[in-house]
């Protein structure tokens, strides 16, 4: 099942830039590193799952890129952009190959599974 977002024909004219334009330098960040990387973990300071997604790799032996976007109270706006763009609600968003994957429990899972060594190859 394809998940919900509002169609542009329900937003009107008059904000239209506005929505598509709202915060649109941290997606296109996140675009450009899941372009040139692998495997890339957005994340930000103070919150744990990030520094475990990040220590599951290392032990893993995976090469990946880390994009930090502030704390709980600062970049929290710019951060929504993410969340709305890839429809995950948390931090990390940890990708593969140009794919989400999930956070810190999913990656936990493919590595255990030996799902994401299959990914990577």
């Amino acid at each position: 099942m394809p998940r919900k977002v509002l169609d542009e024909a329900h937003l009107h004219p008059a904000i239209r830039e506005r929505v598509a334009g709202l915060h649109a330098d941290i997606v296109r960040e996140v675009e450009a590193a899941i372009a040139a990387h692998a495997v890339v973990v957005v994340g930000m300071r103070v919150n744990p799952f990030p520094k475990k997604a990040r220590r599951l790799l290392r032990e893993a032996g995976v090469e990946h890129a880390y994009l930090e976007y502030g704390g709980y109270l600062s970049q929290w706006r710019r951060r929504n952009a993410l969340k709305m763009w890839s429809g995950w609600p948390t931090f990390p968003m940890v990708f593969v190959k140009g794919a989400l994957v999930g956070g810190a429990g999913e990656l936990q899972k493919l590595i255990a599974s030996g799902e994401l060594a299959r990914l990577l190859a």
